[in-house]
């Protein structure tokens, strides 16, 4: 293990007890050797609490409190993180088997990019595959036009960079991550791995994918124009004609997961 860095991974968790053993054991059966494995929960009411004091010895600390929502978790999170390669997977979704030792080998490998990621099925609360995450090359210009194409739950960025462009903006709800992900590609580049598989996006009926999507772009307009972007830009378009797709687009997630 000598020289290996260490991969600090964060769960922001809420009631999420029928899918966090899923998650937890993705991440602890990961044959890197070296994680460092966080729990942030917000108070859950569920199992929750025996899922996750089923595997506290294994983690490297989890605490479950009344919180302000996901982002205020993962930032409570890498808070406490002391790994050099930072990543968060939520509670619902699961890492594919190798997923970390290849993030981590590319990063050695590459020490000029700053955030790496690659594949993502989307799956079902079963945990059947129902599609494929469009993940592409992406940049910053390509990200303030609106071409994001980064699966969270595969990214794995440099903590470094966290320290200099972090935390997570607490007024996000749901874009904290394209927040992030500018920040970063300003300072460095990202590189994105077709052909390699790194995780599962789980879509069911309570998640924020299905219930509160019509929250993301409007985040993303907030990021384009702090920044100084321009309304006639690609993005603006791009948020105007999701507005007119987006129910043909949950339409097409719910006929998948039966609903």
């Amino acid at each position: 293990m000598n020289g290996l860095p260490l991969v600090s991974i964060v769960t922001p968790s809420f009631n999420q007890g029928r899918f966090l053993e899923a998650t937890i054991r993705s991440v602890l059966e990961q044959d890197y050797p070296r994680i460092e494995y966080i729990i942030v929960d917000g108070g859950s009411t569920d199992e929750s609490l025996a899922i996750i004091h089923k595997y506290a010895d294994r983690l490297a600390w989890w605490v479950s409190e009344p919180d302000q929502g996901q982002t205020d978790a993962l930032n409570k999170g890498f808070g406490r993180a002391t790994g050099e390669i930072f990543a968060w997977l939520n509670s619902d979704d699961t890492y594919q088997p190798g997923a970390v030792g290849a993030a981590v080998r590319f990063l050695m490998a590459h020490p000029e990019v700053g955030l790496v990621y690659a594949d993502c099925n989307f799956i079902d609360q079963a945990g059947r595959v129902i599609g494929r995450f469009p993940a592409a090359q992406t940049d910053l210009k390509r990200l303030r036009r609106g071409y994001v194409h980064i699966p969270q739950q595969t990214a794995f960025f440099r903590a470094a960079l966290w320290r200099q462009v972090g935390p997570l903006d607490p007024s996000f709800y749901f874009a904290m991550d394209y927040d992030l992900w500018t920040r970063i590609a300003a300072r460095a580049p990202f590189k994105y791995l077709p052909g390699q598989v790194w995780a599962n996006f789980r879509i069911h009926t309570a998640g924020k994918t299905i219930t509160a999507d019509d929250r993301c772009w409007p985040e993303m307009l907030r990021v384009h124009y702090r920044d100084g972007g321009s309304f006639f830009a690609p993005i603006v378009f791009k948020y105007y004609l999701r507005r007119l797709i987006r129910p043909l687009w949950v339409w097409r997630f719910r006929r998948k997961l039966g609903v």
